[in-house]
């Protein structure tokens, strides 16, 4: 009994850790966009910024979907 209760204790500190690094890359890359939509000069001099943008929102999706993935899953 007091097993199960660890093991669930367990499960539910790696999600919960799972869910907050998730949040927290969500806010990471959306500031990397606000970043270049704000000053699109310090990402390089030949630096596609639509390129950029889409690379930050494409790593954004990851991260959402690893959220919902845990929310509907587990």
């Amino acid at each position: 009994m007091a097993s199960d209760k660890r093991r669930h204790e367990v499960r539910d500190s790696m999600f919960k850790v799972l869910e907050e690094h998730a949040r927290a890359n969500l806010e990471l890359h959306k500031m990397n966009v606000k970043v270049y939509l704000n000053n699109p000069a310090g990402i390089g001099e030949h630096f596609d910024v639509m390129e950029a943008v889409q690379i930050e929102l494409d790593k954004m999706a990851t991260h959402a979907d690893r959220l919902e993935m845990i929310k509907s899953h587990f």
